[in-house]
């Protein structure tokens, strides 16, 4: 899912900028130079919006960029920001979702007399199936 929300960046005093989004509250970030600034807003939504959606929450509708006005006092300016939700939760997501599965009830008593932790050793077998390092 691509979103795009508009940010307002603000000239820090000695370097860089800091950015607000009017529709994320709460959602700011900054960066030392304006390349960078740009970096950590597309990070900070994306993990503004991802966290909205790993709590069955509504996202905000996107304001229209032109309703939007920077504090001309603060020498601020408007931009959008595109985030693409899909690919920021396949590298950060972690929200469990829940499988059911099927065993023979031998090997379920057997486990359960172990203590095993169905959940913890299904996500390491699957993450050694794909070849996937976990952290």
């Amino acid at each position: 899912m691509k979103l795009v929300y508009p940010a307002c960046f603000y000239p820090c005093e000695e370097s860089g900028y800091t950015v607000t989004f009017p529709d994320l509250p709460g959602c700011i970030t900054e960066g030392d130079t304006l390349a960078e600034a740009v970096d950590m807003a597309i990070d900070a939504a994306s993990g503004w919006l991802l966290d909205e959606v790993e709590n069955n929450k509504a996202l905000p509708k996107p304001s229209d960029i032109k309703s939007i006005v920077a504090n001309e006092y603060e020498n601020g300016f408007v931009s959008l920001i595109s985030v693409d939700l899909d690919e920021y939760a396949k590298k950060i997501g972690n929200k469990a979702v829940k499988k059911t599965l099927t065993i023979p009830a031998w090997l379920n008593t057997i486990a359960e007399k172990e203590n095993v932790n169905y959940s913890q050793l299904l996500q390491r077998a699957l993450a050694k199936h794909l070849k996937i390092k976990q952290p």
